[in-house]
């Protein structure tokens, strides 16, 4: 039973020691932006691996240089409620739910579902800055906890900002200024409405709509969101 207790005991000090590794370097994004994420790694390591090599575009450019049409978008297409919330809505999650089993019981062999999130921008963040991309419960609870430490840590507008810079937006295109420069050969800064908006888009599947710039679901979306924009509220 000591041994057991003692085993215990190591794994606690061990967790705990991991949530306190976690919370100081959220808190030291306050002030330095972060040099990569687990997701970026992660990416890189595959994209190392293929047969074209290392392909990698990221620049961090401040909050102010990423055009407010842009943020609008992402907001408009990622998440809504970004301003008022405190990094989780528990009603999304549980729609996203419900989507996703009516979603299961409609698919066949031929058409898989089409499985949906409900995370906010403040969860992805979390998610891509230090966790790994397993779907557990352990690593979905540990995602909450730490995105409650980003709105408590950070704030909201610093949040978006470091979510803008590091996001996927196709194989090794990471970040506003990347995205804006692959794709429109301009800064995030001079991006209009309408680019922004197909830029929010892709978030989701960036890979796959970089393959199919044509796609008209990306352009019908695109002209949903362009017509949200306007009421997106900015941090």
């Amino acid at each position: 039973m000591k041994a057991l207790a003692r085993w215990v005991a190591l794994l606690l000090l061990a967790a705990l020691g991991l949530q306190l590794f976690f919370i100081g370097r959220i808190a030291a994004m306050a002030w330095v932006a972060p040099q990569s994420t687990t997701f970026q790694r992660s990416e890189a390591w595959a994209l190392w691996r293929s047969p074209g090599g290392l392909r990698w575009r990221q620049q961090w450019v401040p909050y102010t240089q990423i055009s407010d049409h842009l943020k609008r978008a992402v907001l408009a297409s990622e998440d809504d409620g970004f301003v008022h919330h405190d990094g989780v809505e528990w009603s999304a999650i549980e729609k996203a739910r419900a989507r996703n089993a009516k979603a299961e019981a409609r698919a066949t062999a031929q058409r898989p579902p089409k499985i949906r999130g409900g995370s906010t921008i403040t969860q992805q963040l979390a998610k891509n800055l230090l966790l790994s991309g397993e779907r557990t419960l352990l690593r979905k609870g540990q995602e909450l906890v730490l995105a409650f430490a980003l709105e408590h840590l950070l704030s909201k507008q610093r949040i978006l900002e470091i979510y803008l810079n590091s996001v996927e937006w196709g194989a090794g295109v990471f970040g506003a200024e990347a995205a804006a420069q692959h794709y429109y050969r301009k800064s995030a800064a001079q991006l209009a409405p309408a680019e922004a908006a197909r830029l929010a888009v892709m978030l989701p599947a960036p890979k796959h709509y970089e393959k199919q710039p044509g796609s008209p679901y990306l352009a019908q979306r695109a002209r949903t969101i362009l017509a949200r924009m306007p009421s997106a509220q900015l941090p």
